[in-house]
Formats: C-alpha cells, structure tokens, sequence
C-alpha cells in the first residue's frame, strides 16, 4: 500500500455529517441552477463553491479532511447538475401534456436516469481520468481549491500564497460581477451590423470564468472553438442571413437565423464529432471494463487494490444498470397510456428500454469527454438533447409513421420528450461525474466513496427539482405554454427541443442543416488527424462543433483565456520553479471561477426572491454606454493586473 494510500485510510472521508451538509447546500444550489436554466438557458458548475462552502463549515469542527469537504462538493455538485434536466422536461408543459410536474414521476426520472449515469461513469473513470490527459478545468481548479484550503493553516509560504491567489482571483470576479449587477458596469457587449447582402454579430461576455476557463483547457481546445466560432459568424450567419432575406430589424434576424439554423448546424457538427470520439476511445472504455471487473475479482479474493483503483464492483454497476429498466419500463407504461402507443406497448416500450440502454451509454461516454476537453459548465449538454430527441423522434416514426391525427402527433411528441429526459439524465450527471472524480483522483480519494456520494446527491437533486419545476410553473409559466403570461420564464432548450420532436414527427425538420454540420464536422475530423501525424497542435473536433453552437458570447473569452494561460506556461518554462509558477497560474484560474460561481449562486438567490430581474439595479437604461466603456475598461485592466500581481507573488518566493 503506497503512503497516499495509508494516509487516506486513517482519513474521514463518506460521513454523516458530510452528507448531511452536502444535502443542505444542495437545497440551494438546485434552485439557483433550475431558475437561471429557465430564465437564461444556463446553468453553472457547483463544485466549486459547494467545496468552499464545505471548508468553511468544516473548519469549526473536529477532524474535518479534504477527503470529507470532497464528499461534500461531490454530493452537492451531482445534485446541481441534475438541475439540468429542465432542459426538457418543461417541454411536456409546453406542448400542452402536462399541466404541472407530478412529483414522483418526475422524481423518479431524475433519480433513475441520473443513478445510470453514475453506472456509467464507472469504467469512464479509469478510460477518460485515470488513463487521460484530458485537462478536466472545473475538477482541477476544485481539487486546487481543497489542497490550498486543507493546507492553509500549515504555515507553508508557497500555500498562503496559494490562498491568497484563489481569494484574489475570487475578489476581483466577484466583485465585477457585483457592478454588472448593479448596472454599472456590463456584463456582455454585442453588436449585430449589416456584412454585404447579409448579417451578422460580435458579442463577448466580459466574464472572468471564461477567462479562467479558457487558462485550465489549454490552446488546443481554444483554437478549436475560435475556429468553430469563426466558421458560424463569419460564414454561415452572412450566408444564410443573405439567403433569407434580410426582413426586419437586424438584432432580430441574427438572433432568428443563429437559433432556427446555425445552431443546428453546430449540433450536426456536434454529432459526427461525437460519434468519431466515441470510436476513439471505445479501446480505453473497453480497457476501463475489463480493469474494473479485474479489480472487483481482486478484491473479492482478497487481494489489497489500491484506494486509486476502487470503483464499485463490476456486478452492482451491472446489475444496478440492469436492474434500473424496470422501474423504467413502468415509467414508459403509465405515461403511454391515452395515447397511440398504448394500444401495442410492449414492442415500443421494449425499443426504448434499448434506447435509454444504448444511448444512455454513448451519451454518457460523449458527455464526459466533453466535460474533460471544456468543462462541465461549459460543455454544450443540450447539443446532446437535440440528438437524443431527434434520436427518439426517428424510433417512434419506425413504428408510427406520420399518418395519425394531430392528438395522436402530440401523444408521440410528448412520449419522445420523456424518453430523452431519462437519457438527458444519463447525460447532465455524466457531464459532471468525471469533473468529480478527477478532482478526487488529484486528492487521493477513495473511487467507491465518491461514487456512493454521486448517488446520494442524485437522490437529494430528485427530491427537490419537482417542487421547484412545480413552483416556477404556477408562478410564471414557461413562454410558448397555453395561457403563458408576458413574465413566462423562456426556457430556451426546452422549446428548441420540443419544437425538434414536433419537426421530426411532423416531417418538416430541416434535415439539410444537421446534413451541412456534419461535412463540416468530417471536414474538421480529416484537418485534425492530418495534424496530428504531422505533429502540429490539435484540432478537437468537439471543440469546432461547441464553438459552431454555443452563442459567441459564451465561447470569445475562452480562446482569450486559452492564449493568456499558453503565455503564462511559456513564462513559467523559463522561471527558476516551473510548477509551482504554473501552479500559481492555475490557482489564480481558479479563483476567477470561484468567485463568479459563488456570486451566482448568491444573485440567483435574490432575484428569485425578489421577482425582480434586476434586484440590484442602481442606475437605469440610459446609462448602458457608459456601462460598456465601464465595463470593457475595467475588465481588462483587472486581468493585466490580476496576472502581473500573481507574477510578482510568484517570483518574490
């Protein structure tokens, strides 16, 4: 047994008290993350703050380890990513199926679906964390958090250094967070103008995240989606905004044309990037299988495993996998009654049970890989949604057609979105699982444990998401439902996902975008293998197909981050201490990351409260210009300084 072994036995690591606490921050956490999806189509990481949070509770009690404060951000971080899942279960209020959320219906397709894809997650971990160099931003920058804050009070210098890296880097987010809140400062520039016969836009969130974001996945993976990016607004919106016409305002138009068209180009792209880096790493997954079952028949004959290797046994993944498409399958029969399915269920229940099996587990692969490349705030998981609904749209025309009445279309339309809400499930916890599990690999956490916390979490995320669905419902209804008022919540995913499964059911998809996303898609495939034999730096296909479909307000700043993180490495190459120059790079990431996610969370808090979307609000519309030179003006003096001062901490060691 190696001494980080020996160190984590004699360690507290899956306790009550942890659980418990996890379960507490989890309350908050969800809410946030289920009313911002709905409002703003985003959610955000809580890993992060969820393990500050941890530590500082913790620190008032006996025999507090950084084992324990990552059990807890594991649990709290399962259950916030779930929140996702109202990506698409809205959709069945929006098409008019449900009125409301039956409580343990839609507990149960959390829990169910969320519970695979931790099964799932199982040989991911030893195929893409142990045996990867994927960068995993958010599960390092969390694992930089515990290590800095458990070895605070050591007195070392190099960690009080670290310390106040990560409280600077979360000041300065925070705090400008705090100023576009207030209206003084802006938090998103964008400009729509006229390019020829067409349109098209500039936009960029002045968001330190990014930035920090764009430092921890490198240059590779930033090049990719400035490609990506390039691609969508410097060819496809003028061209597809010229061949449409342009009618109306041009804000309007672009908006129209980047949501209806180029994002289901970027979601082809998406596809076949998918499915090639699924075929790439099917060797390591089936390698992770094998040493999991090898490490469970290890175990069971008694030989010591090391802690690093301790996933849970290779029967209960398969059997809880197994084992879960009963209840399953009873989800399926009750919802398919009332409509056309319900007069020969067993066939098409049958088809989906092997849907949710086999896609779930494709999904579950892609999603984490994803999250690996960008990081889980950042990955596209609702990309994966419109495959997985226009997935389930093409099963159900196998046995449907499109000769039925239009209750029978809306029965069929409702039956696919709940199918991929189970799926969607498999897909937002695998999404953040691995994030978890690389954190706990880089802090010498026990596999199994973590696993059990990321079930405990799924379990406190499915009991809470219903009421908090049902609430906003009654409150302010989702645009585009049946009697939705003018202060509806959007929900932008789940609209665009229902309209897919109307489209498909309906025949009138546009087929011919996904089509020119996926040549696009092989195209980057060939220009990435080509590189990589010439051994230049990569292309990640991924990463051109999320920088196709994400809004460019979400993916400028983290090529900027990227190329500012690349200079930081060059630099601490030369320095006298490389790692710890790099590491006080990373820490400084981090803190950009913190800080934002905890305001997040705080904010969220508030204007759900309040009912205001601005609660903080300090000046008016007209003072937006000035907002925008404030905020522009401000933000990149506060990188330029951020980093300089992090420089100088570093090299006065």
């Amino acid at each position: 047994m190696s001494d980080t072994d020996q160190r984590s036995v004699s360690m507290r690591e899956l306790t009550v008290r942890g659980i418990i606490l996890g379960g507490l921050i989890t309350l908050l956490f969800t809410a946030a993350n289920v009313y911002l999806g709905l409002k703003v189509g985003l959610t955000f990481a809580t890993s992060i703050p969820a393990a500050v949070i941890s530590m500082a509770i913790l620190r008032f009690l006996s025999g507090a380890t950084i084992l324990e404060n990552n059990i807890v951000q594991t649990i709290a971080s399962a259950a916030g990513t779930l929140a996702a899942i109202i990506f698409v279960l809205p959709g069945l209020v929006i098409v008019g199926w449900w009125q409301g959320f039956p409580y343990w219906t839609t507990a149960a397709v959390c829990f169910i679906g969320g519970t695979l894809g931790v099964m799932f997650s199982v040989p991911l971990r030893r195929a893409l964390v142990a045996g990867s160099d994927l960068p995993y931003p958010e599960g390092v920058a969390a694992a930089e958090v515990l290590k800095v804050g458990s070895r605070a009070g050591e007195g070392a210098e190099e960690n009080q250094r670290g310390l106040r890296t990560i409280l600077l880097g979360s000041l300065i987010s925070a705090g400008f967070s705090l100023l576009g809140a207030m209206k003084l400062a802006a938090l998103e520039v964008s400009k729509n103008f006229k390019l020829g016969a067409g349109a098209t836009g500039v936009s960029g969130s002045l968001s330190f995240a990014l930035i920090g974001v764009g430092h921890l996945v490198g240059l590779s993976v930033g090049v990719a989606m400035f490609i990506g990016m390039v691609i969508a607004w410097a060819g496809l919106m003028p061209a597809l905004t010229a061949a449409q016409g342009l009618t109306g305002p041009v804000d309007d138009v672009v908006g129209m044309v980047f949501s209806q068209q180029v994002r289901f180009i970027g979601a082809g792209t998406i596809g076949v990037a998918a499915l090639w880096t699924l075929l790439k790493i099917v060797g390591p997954i089936v390698k992770g299988i094998k040493g999991s079952i090898a490490s469970s028949r290890a175990r069971g004959a008694g030989e010591v495993v090391e802690l690093g290797e301790r996933d849970l046994s290779f029967g209960i993944v398969a059997g809880t996998i197994l084992g879960s498409l009963i209840p399953i399958a009873g989800l399926l029969w009750f919802f398919a009654q009332g409509g056309p399915i319900a007069a020969n269920p067993v066939g098409v229940i049958f088809a989906t049970l092997l849907f949710v099996l086999f896609v779930g587990a494709i999904i579950a692969a892609v999603t984490g890989y994803m999250a690996g490349l960008i990081g889980a705030s950042n990955s596209p998981v609702s990309g994966v949604g419109i495959l997985a609904i226009i997935a389930a749209s093409l099963m159900l025309l196998l046995f449907f057609g499109r000769n039925h009445s239009e209750a029978d279309t809306a029965a069929l339309v409702a039956y696919a979105l709940f199918t991929t809400a189970i799926v969607f499930s498999v897909a937002t916890i695998s999404n953040d699982n691995l994030q978890d599990l690389k954190t706990g690999q880089l802090v010498g956490a026990t596999p199994w444990k973590q696993q059990v916390a990321l079930i405990i979490g799924v379990g406190f995320g499915s009991l809470i998401i219903p009421p908090v669905l049902d609430l906003l419902n009654q409150a302010f209804g989702f645009a585009g439902a049946a009697g939705a008022g003018a202060n509806a919540l959007p929900a932008p995913q789940a609209a665009l996902i229902s309209a897919l499964a109307k489209g498909v059911l309906g025949g009138d998809l546009r087929w011919d975008l996904i089509g020119y996303g996926a040549l696009i898609g092989a195209a980057v495939i060939a220009a990435d293998e080509i590189l990589g034999r010439m051994g230049k730096l990569r292309l990640p296909p991924l990463g051109v197909g999320m920088g196709i479909y994400l809004p460019m307000s979400l993916t400028l700043l983290i090529p900027i981050g990227a190329v500012i993180g690349h200079f930081w490495e060059k630099h601490a190459e030369r320095s006298a201490r490389p790692e710890f120059y790099s590491r006080m790079g990373v820490l400084l990431a981090t803190g950009f990351i913190v800080g934002e996610s905890i305001f997040g969370v705080l904010f969220a808090g508030v204007v759900a409260g309040s009912g205001s979307d601005a609660p903080l609000a300090l000046v008016g519309e007209s003072f937006e210009p000035t907002a925008i030179i404030v905020g522009l003006s401000l933000f990149v003096a506060l990188i330029a300084y951020s980093y300089r001062r992090t420089r100088r901490a570093t090299e006065s060691v």
